[in-house]
């Protein structure tokens, strides 16, 4: 069965539509902290979260950064991976068909050095869901703050982001993942809406630097990272409502400190469809199942439904955030 065209109940409470995806709930996995597949399955029934975001995959198999990659700071934390993956051709042959043994709705992350690289990974995909697959969308990762050179993240520009979205055409709803680390994110997410893109994931993690106070040196291997976590949370609340204020029909997943169902809720009802758990599930990888059943008790108790959270923040008129 293509997953893809599994249809959530409209009666559901919490029944979302993401773009022209269809989904029975809106908690989704986050990419990067869940692994390539279907790590989380000892945990909780994968197929009972909306959908299940993996890992950024490239064309290529990619090593990382050097150890150590992660560390904790207060509530939230900073990693410096790197994007180690398989490459998209192992993915396909090795985590794919247990994802989709597992009934899970997968949403598959990709990134690439190049406009190149991107195109490539698009096609390969393009050819592995020809005639139906577990797969609904692809993430297209233009704002992973790991790799070596900064200045090359497309999505710090308005131009390049175009071009990777317009790139990775291959017949699967795109949702683009954005950076909180530029200064006006929603022309940022024009640019990819205009370029093709059906949904904006907001947002990957700040830039951050932690130092070992015995040595002065960064305590990651790779020097900075990204910081995930409830700091993050307010940060990426904020881009949601922007980009909701300035796109009122787009298509929107908010990600960023999500730990709780209030947590959620406030995406939701700052404009998201859809929401991602991610940094949460390190400290108890039963998160996700925790905060979907959080967000459906409150939408019982309140009498109302996360299509009535999405309705209200589409009808919401337009409220400046003071600087």
């Amino acid at each position: 069965m293509n997953l893809a065209s599994r249809a959530a109940s409209p009666s559901s409470d919490v029944a979302t539509v993401v773009g022209s995806v269809g989904l029975p709930n809106p908690i989704m996995t986050a990419s990067g902290t869940s692994g390539h597949g279907t790590e989380l399955a000892d945990y909780g029934d994968l197929s009972a979260l909306g959908a299940v975001v993996v890992k950024s995959v490239s064309v290529r198999p990619w090593d990382g950064n050097p150890a150590p990659r992660v560390h904790e700071v207060g509530s939230s934390m900073l990693n410096s991976v790197g994007l180690q993956g398989p490459g998209l051709e192992m993915w396909l042959a090795r985590d794919l068909p247990a994802l989709s043994a597992c009934r899970a709705r997968v949403v598959v992350s990709i990134w690439g050095q190049s406009v190149e690289d991107y195109a490539g990974a698009a096609a390969m995909l393009a050819r592995a869901t020809h005639g139906g697959s577990a797969i609904v969308a692809v993430e297209v990762n233009v704002s992973c703050p790991n790799v070596d050179d900064r200045s090359r993240m497309f999505a710090h520009s308005e131009t390049a982001t175009a071009q990777v979205v317009a790139a990775t055409e291959c017949g699967l709803p795109r949702w683009v993942k954005l950076s909180p680390n530029v200064p006006d994110i929603a022309a940022i997410a024009g640019a990819a809406l205009g370029a093709g893109a059906e949904a904006l994931t907001l947002t990957n993690t700040l830039l951050g630097l932690a130092l070992d106070i015995d040595t002065g040196r960064p305590v990651l291997g790779a020097g900075g990272g990204g910081l995930s976590g409830e700091g993050l949370h307010p940060v990426a609340v904020r881009a949601v409502w922007e980009c909701r204020a300035a796109f009122p029909d787009a298509a929107i997943i908010g990600v960023g400190g999500v730990a709780s169902g209030p947590a959620a809720i406030e995406f939701l009802m700052a404009g998201a469809d859809a929401v991602q758990v991610g940094t949460a599930t390190f400290r108890d990888p039963r998160a996700p199942w925790k905060v979907l059943r959080d967000v459906t008790r409150w939408c019982r108790k309140n009498g109302t439904s996360v299509d009535a959270l999405r309705a209200r923040a589409r009808s919401r008129r337009a409220i400046t955030v003071p600087e």
